[in-house]
């Protein structure tokens, strides 16, 4: 019964986003309640699919999180394999540090990040949402890779040694396939997160050159001053929604895998 009570209450939400989408809007508002959709109508995703700016988002959206999530891999990947594997002065004091980053709120640096992107030409650029999205994907994925690296037995890097292998051949060659679990896992949920990111997306960008999903969707208007398109808004949240939980579904395993992988050593 517990488990049927959280499933209940994690769920509806998405139940209940899409029901809206569907409802015809002179019924949004109606009394009673009605918990379904009947008749469905399809107005609200023919609008959204309809407005350019919604459809420029949706690709300025994936390139975006597609871009910091591979940052974040690559540049993640090598500074946990230099962390995990590497001895060297200050090694617990730098991940600590990148540790103590992600309690900063993004408010208390949004302001700072936003004089760095006006002073180097970046605003209401993609790029500019690419780059400062390191500072919110990059300390977790480098935490997340390092245990993973750390639980590979250092024979194997040993044995890649003597045949000759330098570091970086060792780190492609044996850890990366190895840890092929946790990167999976570590890039989706760093995708997740920039992919839904709000506040840097809005304060970054300027106009629907660069706006994401997110400021898109938060900006929908009805057609007089007072009215909010719910219909539209949900829809829109939905169609925005739909990559993720496809990416979800096809990499379940590796998710599954990923996080469990470097639970134990050796």
């Amino acid at each position: 019964m517990l488990l049927a009570v959280m499933v209940i209450y994690t769920a509806f939400p998405f139940y209940w986003a899409i029901t809206t989408s569907l409802t015809p809007v002179d019924k949004l508002g109606a009394i009673p309640v009605s918990y379904a959709p009947l008749p469905p109508s399809t107005d609200g995703y023919t609008t959204v699919m309809r407005n350019p700016i919604f459809v420029r988002a949706l690709v300025n959206s994936v390139l975006v999180a597609m871009g910091a999530t591979a940052m974040a891999i690559v540049a993640g990947s090598l500074a946990a394999f230099a962390l995990a594997r590497f001895q060297f002065v200050g090694r617990e004091a730098i991940m600590y540090l990148l540790l103590a980053m992600t309690m900063f709120p993004q408010m208390a640096v949004v302001g700072s990040l936003f004089q760095m992107v006006t002073a180097t030409g970046l605003y209401n650029t993609r790029l500019a949402l690419v780059i400062t999205y390191m500072l919110i994907t990059l300390p977790f994925t480098v935490w997340v890779l390092a245990s993973y690296f750390r639980s590979i037995p250092s024979e194997l890097e040993e044995a890649a040694t003597m045949d000759g292998a330098s570091s970086f051949q060792a780190l492609w060659h044996v850890f990366v396939p190895i840890s092929l679990p946790g990167i999976v896992t570590t890039a989706l949920i760093a995708m997740i997160v920039t992919w839904n990111e709000y506040l840097f997306a809005l304060s970054f960008t300027a106009d629907e050159a660069a706006w994401t999903v997110p400021v898109v969707v938060a900006q929908f208007t009805g057609e007089t001053r007072h009215e909010i398109p719910w219909a539209q808004i949900m829809a829109g949240g939905v169609i925005a929604t739909a990559p993720l939980v496809l990416l979800v579904y096809v990499f379940q395993r590796r998710i599954v895998g990923g996080l469990t992988a470097g639970a134990v050593k050796g």
